[in-house]
Order: C-alpha cells, then structure tokens, then sequence
C-alpha cells in the first residue's frame, strides 16, 4: 500500500468520526494556492452536511463516491463526506490498478465521481474499460477549473453525465450547478463586477487570519476573487478572476476568455493565458499552449472571435500545461515560464 492510499484511508476514518460529532470544531482545507500562499479554510459541520444534501437534492441521487482527488483539498474532502453521510465509505482510486477496476470495487446503486478537467479529458482520450466504467455513474461533478464545451459533449457523447460546478474551498466546494444555484446559495454581483456568495455552504474564517476573514466574509457575504455576470434567469456566467484582467495598452482583456477561445482551435489541446509586466505596455497578454499552431496562427485565431487588442502579444507553447496536486493550473509556474521565456529572448 503506498503513502497516498494510506494518507486517504486515514481521512476517511478521521472524517467518519468528525461527522458524528468528534474531534476539532472544525474541518480545515487548503485553498489551492494557484496564485501564492494556501489559506486554511475552517468548514463547519453544517456547512459540509448541508453542502452534501443540496448537491444530493440537484443531482436527483445519493450514494457512493469513487475518490479520484487529494483529500486535503474541498473536492477531496467533499467526497469523502457524502459518500460517509450516504452510508458508504468511499473507493480510493489510487488504491486500484485502474478506473475501471476502482469503479467495479464500488457497491451496488448510484455512484458518484468529482473530477478536474484534465481527469476527465485523459479518460476520454484512452477510452476502453476506463471511459465505458465512467459512463456507468450516475453523475460526474466536473469543476476546478474552466469547462470547455467540447470537452462535455464528447464525454456526454459517450454517455456520461456531466455536472458543471462552480465554487472554492470557501463555499464549501461546488455551490453552483449547470450555472444555477443550489437551494439555499445566493448569488449577487458587486459594483466591481465581483461575484458574492452567501447561504448554509459558506465557511467560518480563515486559520489564524482574522484580517483575511475580515476581507472575504463581509456581512453575511463571501467576496470570490472571480468576475461574473447573472442573466435574467439568475444563470452565473464567470468571466474570470477579478486579477485576470489584463489591462495591456489601455484595453481591458479577460485572460479567461482568451484561452477559453485558444482551447477551441482544433490543433490546440490546452491553453491558459496571463498578465505579465511589461515596461511598454503596462502588461503584456501571454497565452501558454499546448498542441500544434504557430504564434501567428493563435493570435489570428483569437481575434477572429475578439477584438484583435485581445490577441496575445506573446506565445509559449508547451509540451504541457504545469498542474497543482488538484489539477487547477499553477500559475506560478506559468508566470516564471513567462519571465524566463522573456529572458532568453
């Protein structure tokens, strides 16, 4: 048995006997620390139970989890505790040679998986026992990151039954479902275009930092680091982090929706982009790519769909894109890329 699995079995019991009412007040989970340090996030009981049950009232269904991610993380964590307050302990993946093999583990009735896009595009590209395994749950709640269209409908051309979520460590995980969201969760805009929520799902504060909870949790409201707009049906639309707005020559360009447009070229199989400092510009736009197309191509690309300030003044193109253990991006990493990638030339 190697360390991870291990680690994994150990928050299963530890979590098992913190939801019947032992151990520390609360449940503490790491924010993913894409853009600097981590915060340890304090969840309540209530919090992670009635995160549970609105997830189980939307989907339709409770049962079992296969557990595909860290445990430290809210995702992980999340899973681990609706499979317990479903009765059922969760499957560790790692623990099995193969998705397919965890799924066959699983007991009889619905069953459900959280993944990270990039889980989900790696099953659909080696397809077989992993991708038919996959399409035998009842729900996969795919979120950490942006969703691209493509991306769910092949996995819902192969019958899987895709679950969009939106949320942090914060809210308890995912809180908005398919861009709705869940009972009890509100949903509001500030004037700067920040995306507030509140409801039953919200966190305590944040560890030994009184003056961050302060700035996060204003009355009764918790301001994400995302920008968003609500349509008429209150459908939450996330145009990106309030600081992925690249402000570069006077123009305003949402970095989100730049790679979103490069991730839907044919040749491209992933893409972020991001503001960097720039001594002309103020910021310069730099699109990281995986996949086969030039820079001149990608910034054509772009602005075929956008106005042509948005295309990237710069290209890296990479064999990958650098991943967090929870399979978010590591910004961090991209931005040193990008500095020495400015270096060397």
């Amino acid at each position: 048995m190697n360390d991870a699995v291990e680690r994994a079995q150990s928050t299963v019991a530890a979590m098992a006997e913190w939801l019947r009412g032992g151990g520390p007040e609360h449940w503490v989970v790491e924010t993913s620390g894409s853009t600097g340090r981590p915060k340890r996030v304090m969840l309540s009981r209530e919090a992670v139970k009635a995160s549970a049950a609105a997830s189980a009232r939307r989907v339709g269904a409770s049962g079992q989890w296969l557990l595909t991610l860290p445990e430290s993380y809210v995702a992980g964590a999340n899973v681990i505790a609706r499979s317990l307050l479903a009765g059922h302990e969760p499957v560790i993946a790692a623990a099995h040679r193969s998705f397919a093999d965890a799924a066959a583990a699983m007991a009889a009735g619905p069953r459900f998986v959280s993944m990270v896009p990039t889980q989900l595009h790696r099953i659909l590209e080696s397809g077989g026992d992993d991708l038919a395994a996959l399409a035998g749950f009842h729900t996969l709640l795919l979120g950490g990151g942006p969703i691209d269209p493509s991306l769910r409908a092949r996995a819902e051309e192969a019958g899987v039954d895709v679950v969009a979520t939106y949320g942090s460590a914060e809210t308890c995980g995912g809180c908005v479902y398919d861009a709705m969201p869940l009972d009890g969760v509100g949903i509001a805009i500030g004037t700067d275009g920040r995306v507030r929520i509140s409801g039953p799902t919200l966190f305590d504060g944040y560890q030994d930092d009184p003056e961050q909870t302060a700035n996060a949790l204003v009355d009764g409201w918790f301001l994400t680091s995302d920008a968003g707009t609500l349509d008429e049906d209150g459908r939450l639309r996330i145009l990106g982090r309030v600081d992925d707005m690249v402000i570069t020559g006077g123009v305003k360009v949402p970095a989100a929706l730049v790679a979103r447009r490069l991730r839907e070229h044919p040749a491209v199989t992933a893409a972020e982009a991001l503001g960097t400092p720039d001594e002309e510009w103020g910021q310069r736009l730099v699109a990281f790519v995986v996949g086969d197309i030039d820079a001149s191509a990608a910034r054509d690309w772009v602005a075929a769909e956008h106005p042509r300030s948005w295309a990237p003044r710069e290209v890296v193109m990479l064999d990958e894109i650098p991943l967090l253990d929870n399979g978010k991006p590591d910004r961090q990493a991209l931005l040193a890329l990008a500095a020495n990638n400015e270096a060397a030339r």
